[in-house]
C-alpha cells in the first residue's frame, strides 16, 4: 500500500509498505477521507520524530474484520480515533479523558495519511463510530477537529451571554466562533489574514480586526467599553499571549488552544488581584468525539464550506505546503486517488 511519510513541511513522500496485518479484535480500514490538522505543520514539534505517517483526523470504509469484533461489519463507514483513554483509571474515573496516559500512548497503525489502517483493539472498542449513511466522509474527518475546540470551551465555561475574543481565525478559530455564537455569544476575531478575517464573519463572528491593528482598546470600543469575558487563543505567535493577556476582563478566563513554542509569561500579581483563569486544552474525550459527530449531524455547525480543499492522496505534499502557507486555504482534507479525477 501507499503511504504519506512526513520529513518536512516540504518534503513528504509517497512510500510503498505491506497492509500491515490485524489481529483478533481489530480492524482494517480503507482511509477515504484524512485531514491535514495544523499541528502537522508544527515543523518545530513534527520533526523531532521524523519521518513519521501522520494523519488523525481519519474516517473510511472497513475492510477486513478481526475475530472477535461483533459490533462492527465489513462495508462499514467509520470515523476513528486516533487517541483512547483505558476508561479504568482516576482520571477516567472523573471524566477527566484526556489527562488519562493510555490516551497519549496509543494511535492507530500507520497513521491517517496511508491507504490502510490497522486499528488497534482499544480504539476499535472506544474510538470508532459508525457514520450515518448521509454524511460525506471529508466532514466526517472534521470530527476529531470540532471534538477539540468543543472540549476547549468546556474547559473555560463558555456560556450565552459572554463576550469571546477569538485571537487566530484559522480552522480552529472557525470552529470556535461557529460553536460560541451556537451558545449565544458575542463574538469579536483577529487574524493576520485578511482572507482569514472574512471568514471569520462569514461563519458569525461580530467584529473582526487585522492583528496588527488590534488592541484592547479597539476591543472595548466595540464592545460598550469592556474587555472580553473569554478570551481563545488559536494562534502561536507570541503577539497572540500579549494580546489574550491585555484583552482579558476581571474574572475572565483565557483559553491556550494554541501555544507558542517557547514558554508563556503572564502577569501574575495582576491576574490574581483580578482573579483570572488560565486554561489549556489538549486533543478530545470520547463524549467530545460523539457530541461532535452529532452536531454535524443535525447541521448545526457548517462543516462542508470549511473545507476549501479536498486533495488527492499523490498531491499530499501540496497539501501541507497550503496549510503550513495559510494563505488562502482553511481545511485541507486527503482522499485516495480514485475518489477525485
Amino acid at each position: 500500500m501507499k503511504v504519506a511519510v512526513y520529513y518536512s513541511n516540504s518534503d513528504v513522500r509517497i512510500e510503498e509498505r505491506p497492509v500491515p496485518p490485524i489481529a483478533a479484535g481489530e480492524i482494517l480500514v480503507k482511509m477515504m477521507a484524512s485531514g491535514i490538522c495544523g499541528t502537522d505543520v508544527m515543523q518545530w514539534y513534527r520533526q523531532q520524530k521524523a519521518p513519521r505517517v501522520l494523519g488523525h483526523e481519519m474516517a473510511g470504509e472497513i475492510v477486513d474484520i478481526g475475530e472477535g469484533v461483533a459490533e462492527l461489519k465489513k462495508g462499514d463507514r467509520v470515523f476513528v480515533s486516533h487517541h483512547v483513554p483505558c476508561f479504568d483509571c482516576r482520571y477516567c474515573n472523573s471524566g477527566n479523558y484526556t489527562a488519562c496516559d493510555a490516551l497519549h500512548k496509543g494511535n492507530y497503525d500507520p497513521g491517517g495519511f496511508s491507504e490502510y489502517i490497522r486499528v488497534p483493539v482499544a480504539n476499535v472498542k472506544h474510538g470508532t463510530l459508525l457514520l450515518p449513511a448521509e454524511m460525506k466522509y471529508e466532514d466526517a474527518a472534521m470530527i476529531e477537529p470540532f471534538a477539540c475546540v468543543l472540549l476547549g470551551q468546556k474547559q473555560v465555561a463558555l456560556e450565552k451571554g459572554h463576550t469571546v475574543l477569538v485571537i487566530g481565525s484559522g480552522i480552529s478559530g472557525l470552529l470556535h466562533i461557529q460553536m460560541a455564537k451556537l451558545k449565544g455569544a458575542t463574538v469579536i476575531a483577529t487574524d493576520i489574514n485578511e482572507y482569514r478575517l472574512s471568514k471569520a464573519l462569514e461563519f458569525g463572528a461580530d467584529h473582526v480586526f487585522s492583528a496588527d491593528k488590534y488592541s484592547s482598546d479597539e476591543l472595548r470600543r466595540v464592545n460598550g467599553g469592556e474587555l472580553a469575558d473569554r478570551v481563545i487563543v488559536c494562534a502561536g505567535a507570541k503577539q497572540a499571549v500579549d494580546a489574550a493577556v491585555s484583552s482579558v476582563d476581571k474574572r475572565g478566563r483565557i483559553l491556550f488552544f494554541a501555544v507558542p513554542q517557547g514558554d508563556i509569561s503572564i502577569p501574575s500579581m495582576t491576574f490574581w488581584r483580578n482573579e483570572i483563569t488560565v486554561a489549556f486544552s489538549y486533543g478530545a474525550g470520547p463524549v467530545d468525539l460523539k457530541e461532535a459527530l452529532d452536531l454535524i449531524k443535525g447541521g448545526r455547525v457548517n462543516i462542508s464550506k470549511m473545507i476549501t480543499h479536498v486533495l488527492p492522496f499523490s498531491d499530499i505534499e501540496k497539501g501541507f505546503k497550503l496549510v503550513a502557507e495559510a494563505e488562502a486555504s482553511l481545511k485541507v482534507v486527503i482522499v485516495p486517488d480514485a475518489s477525485r479525477p
